[in-house]
């Protein structure tokens, strides 16, 4: 799919699925995915198109420990779950590694003063991190236990925001009403030697975010 233009149908469903030699309901469920996050576009009658892509404003991305105590707060976090389990089609094309390729999916309710400030989704490659658990995380920075633990600090990373609404599930989480305004971040980071380290995905909840961006003139 990455080889498409926006605008440009995608293949039959069958033709697809061989090509990428994934079973058509792994496909089915990826590419409902990709419609939800407006990736793609169903158009009745005429069939499943790329999306346009969107306007995109370049951040400096830290971690949130770092931007909380950037804001005067005072970071925290709560692991809801952890757990290991192949990539499959989506994580492995976003982490570059192979769809069997095993990977730690931790769950986190950051915090800011103790109160619900983000639901962080992160997604790492095992083999970069051997031996890491969720308990691990609880009220711990990522990125420190990456540079100290494991001797592979992040460099740098790509990151999108979008508005979007919170689900019930997120809402309940993050103690707001369910559809409630948010931020949805997404990055990727990688170490030193091009390695990408982790995707992430976290919701934050607008009535306690803003985004500051520093803008320089260009000639």
């Amino acid at each position: 799919m990455a080889g498409l233009s926006p605008g440009e149908p995608l293949p039959v469903e069958r033709d697809l699925a061989r090509d990428l030699g994934v079973a058509r309901m792994t496909l089915r469920r990826v590419v409902d995915q990709l419609v939800a996050e407006q990736r793609l576009i169903r158009r009745q009658g005429s069939g499943t198109f790329v999306a346009a892509p969107k306007v995109t404003q370049r951040l400096t991305a830290t971690s949130f420990s770092a931007d909380m105590r950037a804001r005067g707060l005072r970071p925290g976090g709560h692991t809801v779950f952890a757990r290991t389990s192949p990539a499959g089609v989506m994580l492995a094309g976003l982490l570059g590694v192979p769809p069997h390729a095993n990977v730690l999916h931790v769950r986190r309710l950051r915090m800011a003063d103790e109160q619900p400030m983000a639901l962080e989704d992160l997604h790492v490659p095992l083999d970069v991190v051997p031996g890491l658990t969720g308990q691990d995380l609880e009220d711990t920075s990522f990125y420190d236990l990456l540079a100290t633990r494991y001797g592979t600090p992040i460099t740098s990373g790509t990151q999108t925001v979008e508005p979007c609404l919170t689900s019930a599930e997120e809402a309940d989480l993050l103690g707001v009403d369910a559809g409630a305004p948010a931020f949805l971040f997404e990055r990727t980071s990688r170490t030193s030697d091009g390695r990408i380290a982790e995707f992430v995905r976290s919701i934050y909840r607008g009535d306690r975010y803003r985004i500051v961006v520093d803008i320089f003139p260009q000639d």
